[in-house]
């Protein structure tokens, strides 16, 4: 299960972070919707697991409730994700 966590979680942070953006500079600099749309539900997604495997993961890995807390708050954070994977799944 961390394994798969791990891959969900770096794919979040990376789709995360080409909605924020390649996504937002398309739509509001160029007038062009269309990559906020391709990101958008790939992240959502992804977004969604991030959020099941870490409680999951939760009792397997022994974390407390402000680990967890951690964890989900660091996957609306740019770079968050990355940051959770070096702390807390090496």
């Amino acid at each position: 299960m961390k394994s798969i966590f791990r891959v969900v979680s770096f794919l979040e942070g990376v789709s995360y972070l080409l909605l924020m953006s390649l996504g937002l500079y398309y739509k509001y600099a160029l007038k062009d919707p269309s990559f906020v749309k391709m990101f958008g539900m790939p992240h959502g997604i992804l977004f969604i697991l991030y959020i099941i495997s870490a409680i999951m993961l939760k009792k397997q890995m022994k974390w407390k409730n402000i680990t967890l807390a951690i964890v989900l708050l660091a996957s609306i954070l740019p770079f968050g994700t990355f940051y959770i994977d070096k702390k807390y799944l090496r």
